[in-house]
């Protein structure tokens, strides 16, 4: 009986350890598993944001060369020779455009008063699944350019974002308004007045956006520096104050 007892309990001791080395086993084969699933997770991972950091470089080198020689459809200030070049690319809906445009007017003006930067603006019509407010407004600055000049056009483009309808309602600003703030610019409104009402220019509109989607502009505003991308800014009150900072 004795002798039985002894088998009986090396038997289940002998279960009871080749349970112990299968469960080791189980959890090891667990923890390879989980430790491949986690490392091609890593590879993925990596892999999407190595491939999305070399298409935003593309991108950007796109928009660089599209961007280094001064359009046909903008308006500038500032002298040719000035040692540093902005070029913003704008749709007159677009609050961020009107909120860098409140916080850097003064500054950049002054600045290309003093010789040191000239500022290109470039707007075009990327908001229009909104309503017609972006095709009017670029059509409307458009026709002001072309018949009363570019310090007029310049003006006109700071009223116009003065005055900047909400996207939510783009069509509270109607082309009566368009000509009535061209007349404040400076623009006689016998010059401009059919034009803007009849969006005569919406031609222009549609080759300024052509130019700039072929540039590779996806998003407003779009400022290049010196012919670099600038979006030093993870607002658009951090833009502007740094723009300014590297331009003074």
């Amino acid at each position: 009986m004795a002798s039985d007892n002894s088998k009986a309990t090396a038997r289940a001791q002998k279960a009871a350890a080749e349970r112990a080395a299968q469960a080791k086993r189980e959890a090891r084969r667990r923890i390879l598993t989980i430790g491949g699933v986690v490392l091609a997770m890593v590879i993925i991972i990596g892999g999407s944001v190595a491939f999305s950091l070399v298409k935003k470089n593309e991108s950007d080198k796109k928009l660089e060369d599209a961007a280094s020689g001064r359009s046909d459809y903008g308006v500038t200030i500032g002298p040719d020779d000035a040692p540093n070049k902005v070029v913003i690319y704008e749709d007159f809906l677009c609050p961020y455009c009107g909120e860098l445009e409140k916080r850097t007017r003064d500054d950049l003006a002054e600045l290309a008063a003093d010789d040191k930067v000239q500022v290109e603006y470039r707007p075009f019509d990327l908001l229009s699944q909104l309503g017609d407010y972006p095709i009017r407004a670029a059509s409307a600055f458009s026709v002001v350019l072309e018949k009363s000049g570019p310090e007029v056009a310049k003006k006109f483009h700071d009223l116009l974002y003065e005055n900047q309808p909400s996207e939510k309602d783009p069509g509270a600003v109607t082309n009566d308004d368009l000509v009535d703030l061209a007349v404040e610019a400076g623009a006689k409104e016998a010059d401009v007045a059919d034009a803007i009402r009849n969006v005569s220019n919406e031609d222009w509109v549609t080759e300024a956006t052509a130019e700039a989607q072929k540039a590779g502009v996806s998003s407003t505003p779009t400022i290049l520096l010196n012919g670099k991308v600038f979006d030093d800014g993870r607002t658009v009150d951090d833009l502007a104050e740094n723009l300014i900072a590297a331009l003074d």
